[in-house]
């Protein structure tokens, strides 16, 4: 018999066990092993992350959640939101319909991941999806690039940034502090995951296209780590990259 590498506690949510997993890769076993103790190692020199396993080590209070990219269906239920977009492909069999997902993962300070993911069936569905946002994890800098502001704690972005995907292009600015998530509802969800508190922003395009909207966001958010600052004016503006370490 295997062991469970993720067991349940008593209010039903999974935690990681990390003596039953068994890696796979050799970054897996140096993490294990206590080798590599944090996720910035491995981002910072670009490295391959191939096990969720990783992650659920060196990030523990990682949280995920999936977004609304599917409309239900039918006379009562049209129209809704839900998690799952269904699509189905004609056959001489009959219809075969798959469900697709967007999961976000982060740790609501400085690190987020979104996953896609599609089966025949839900559940395997989100489990591909979750997986795959904590294979695409990456770091996000935050600042306070808000005029209006000027209080140097990292609540917002530190400069503006534009995303772009298909026709949706996203344009991220800095906002000040208390102002809120001034953006489409599942990229607050993203802005939350990532430990942004106050951000304006401005979409243009076919913006129903939840997809879209939701990759132009990633890209908007990829733009901040690519962006070069001397390391002089990340000390004076306080921009901070990834998670802020407790003393």
């Amino acid at each position: 018999m295997k062991k469970k590498i993720f067991s349940r506690r008593d209010d039903k949510k999974p935690t990681f066990d990390k003596e039953a997993w068994k890696p796979r890769t050799e970054l897996g076993l140096k993490v294990k092993s206590g080798e590599v103790k944090d996720i910035d190692e491995i981002l910072t020199k670009g490295g391959n992350i191939g096990e969720a396993e990783i992650v659920d080590v060196l990030i523990p209070n990682l949280e995920t959640d999936l977004l609304l990219i599917g409309q239900a269906k039918g006379k009562f239920g049209g129209g809704q939101r839900r998690v799952f977009r269904q699509t189905q492909k004609k056959t001489r069999e009959g219809n075969k319909p798959k469900f697709s997902t967007i999961a976000v993962a982060g740790n609501k300070n400085g690190y987020v991941g979104i996953g896609f993911g599609k089966s025949k069936e839900t559940v395997p569905a989100r489990e591909k999806a979750i997986r795959n946002a904590k294979l695409n994890i990456f770091k996000v800098k935050r600042g306070c690039g808000s005029w209006e502001c000027a209080c140097g704690g990292p609540h917002t972005i530190p400069f503006t940034v534009t995303g772009k995907c298909g026709s949706v292009i996203l344009t991220l600015k800095s906002a000040p502090k208390g102002k809120g998530l001034v953006a489409e509802g599942e990229c607050q969800k993203i802005f939350k995951m990532a430990g942004i508190d106050d951000i304006w922003s401005k979409a243009k395009g076919q913006t129903k296209t939840k997809l879209n909207m939701i990759y132009a966001c990633v890209d908007a958010l990829k733009q901040l780590t690519k962006t070069k600052i001397p390391g002089k004016l990340e000390e004076e503006n306080k921009i901070v990259s990834g998670s802020i370490k407790k003393e």
